[in-house]
C-alpha cells in the first residue's frame, strides 16, 4: 500500500498541489505529458522488471474468480497488453533528454522481457498453445512489434526473431471464436508476413472480410453477428482491423483499399468516443471487460496518435480528456496493490467486476490508452493549449458542435 501512496506522491509533485484544477490552472501540454509518462512505466514497472529477470512467473499475483482456471495465460497476458500500448512510445527511440534515457531503459527491459518470453529454455517462457486464451495475447504480442518495428523487432538477435516466429507460428493449431477473435489469428500472420514473408494470407483475408460483414454502421462493427454494447470495438476490433490492413497496404496486398474506407469508420468512432466522455472525466460502466479501465479509449488515442481524428476534434481536446480520464481512475485507492500490480477494478478495486475470463494479467490492457505518447513532444498534441473536450465544453454553455452520422456504406 505505501508504494501505491508513494507514486501518488509523486505524481503531485510533478504537476503541483493536488486539487481541483480549474481551467486556468490546469496544467500545460508538457506536464500532462510527463504524468502519462510517469503512469505508464509505474504500470509497467512490476511486469517488465521481474519479466526481465526471468522472475515474472515467481513474483506476479494472480486475482481472478477462478484462479485455477486463469494461471496458465497470465504472463503473456500481461506482456503481449503491456508491450502493445507502451510500443508507439518506445519506437521513438532513445535520446539525450530525460525521457529519452528512460525510453532507452525500458527498451532494453522489453528487449530482454521478449527474449524471456519466447526462449522454450528460460524459466518465463511463455504459454502459446495450450488452451485457447494464448491466440488472444499472442496477438497483442504481435500488434507491440508492428507498432515497434525498430525497437523491439530490429534490435532482436537473430535467435530472439526466430523463437518470436516460432511462437506466433505455433498457436495456429488455436481455432478463434466466430467473433472479434478472428482478428487475432489475422494479426499474427500480419505480423509473420511484415517481418519473414511467412503470413497466411487466407487467414487474413478471411478475418477481414469477416469483419467487414459485420459492420452495422455509423462507425461500428458487430463483435461477431449481433451488435453488443461494450467496448470491443476499441479494445480490439477497429485498432486491430487497422493494423491489419496497414500490412496489407503497405505489401500492395490492399487491392479493393479497404484500409481508407476503415479508417473513414474509426475517424467517426473516435468522434463518439470523445463525446462519451464527461465534464467530469468519467465513462459509461457499460458492457463487458470494464476492468480494462481506460483501455476503453484505446481507438481515440490511436487516432490521435495516427492523426486521424475528425474535423471538429482537436488533439488539444483529446489530450486533455484523456489526462482527466486517466488521472481519475489510476489514482483511486486500491488500483495497485503493495508491490504495485494492477488489481481488478473499474475505480479503485472491484473485484466483483470480473468475468470468469478476468484476472490480474488482463487489466493491462489499460496501457492501450497511451498510444498518444508515440507523439513526440514537439507534437501539437503536447504543445498546444488546453481545451475543453466537446462534453465539458458544451456543460459550460460554449460551442456546441453538431453531431452527425457516417452515413456511407
Amino acid at each position: 500500500m505505501m508504494k501505491s501512496v508513494l507514486w501518488i506522491v509523486i505524481f503531485c509533485f510533478l504537476l503541483g498541489p493536488c486539487h481541483s484544477y480549474g481551467q486556468d490552472d490546469m496544467p500545460d501540454g508538457k506536464a500532462q505529458r510527463d504524468y502519462y509518462v510517469q503512469t505508464l512505466v509505474h504500470i509497467a514497472d512490476p511486469v517488465l522488471d521481474a519479466l526481465s529477470k526471468n522472475e515474472l512467473k515467481k513474483r506476479m499475483p494472480l486475482e481472478a474468480k477462478y484462479p485455477d482456471t486463469r494461471r496458465d495465460f497470465m504472463h503473456l497476458e500481461a506482456f503481449g497488453r503491456l508491450l502493445a500500448g507502451m510500443a508507439p512510445w518506445l519506437e521513438l527511440g532513445p535520446d539525450d533528454t530525460e525521457e529519452g534515457k528512460l525510453r532507452k531503459k525500458y527498451i532494453d527491459l522489453s528487449l530482454r522481457g521478449i527474449h524471456n518470453a519466447t526462449d522454450p529454455k528460460s524459466r518465463d517462457f511463455m504459454n502459446f498453445t495450450e488452451g485457447k486464451q494464448p491466440l488472444v495475447d499472442a496477438a497483442f504480442l504481435a500488434q507491440a512489434l508492428l507498432r515497434a518495428p525498430h525497437q523491439l523487432w530490429d534490435n532482436l538477435t537473430e535467435g530472439t526473431k526466430e523463437n518470436v516466429l516460432n511462437a506466433l507460428r505455433s498457436t495456429r493449431g488455436i481455432t478463434p471464436g466466430y467473433n472479434n477473435w478472428i482478428l487475432f489469428s489475422g494479426i499474427i500472420e500480419a505480423a509473420l508476413q511484415q517481418f519473414d514473408r511467412s503470413g497466411d494470407l487466407m487467414r487474413i483475408d478471411y478475418g477481414v472480410r469477416q469483419m467487414l460483414a459485420w459492420y452495422k454502421g455509423d462507425g461500428i462493427y458487430g463483435d461477431g453477428p449481433e451488435f453488443h454494447w461494450d467496448y470491443y470495438n476499441s479494445f480490439v476490433i477497429q485498432p486491430m482491423l487497422l493494423e491489419i490492413l496497414q500490412v496489407l497496404k503497405d505489401n500492395d496486398l490492399d487491392p479493393e483499399n479497404n484500409y481508407d474506407l476503415v479508417l473513414k469508420r474509426a475517424s467517426r468512432y473516435a468522434a463518439v468516443q470523445e463525446r462519451l466522455i464527461s465534464p467530469e472525466g468519467t465513462y459509461p460502466l457499460l458492457g463487458r471487460s470494464i476492468p480494462y479501465r481506460f483501455g476503453a479509449f484505446q481507438l481515440l488515442s490511436k487516432a490521435a496518435h495516427l492523426q486521424f481524428l475528425p474535423a471538429n476534434v482537436t488533439p488539444q481536446q483529446v489530450r486533455y480528456a484523456l489526462y482527466t480520464v486517466i488521472k481519475k481512475q489510476i489514482e483511486a485507492p486500491g488500483t495497485f496493490d503493495k508491490d504495485g500490480w494492477l488489481q481488478i477494478g473499474f475505480y479503485g478495486h472491484q473485484p466483483e467486476l470480473a468475468e470468469n475470463y478476468i484476472c490480474t494479467g488482463s487489466l493491462y490492457l489499460c496501457s492501450q490508452a497511451f498510444l498518444v505518447l508515440g507523439l513526440p513532444s514537439s507534437d501539437i498534441f503536447w504543445t498546444g493549449e488546453n481545451v475543453d473536450w466537446t462534453s465539458k465544453s458544451v456543460y459550460k454553455g460554449k460551442y456546441a458542435p453538431i453531431d452527425k452520422a457516417l452515413r456511407n456504406k
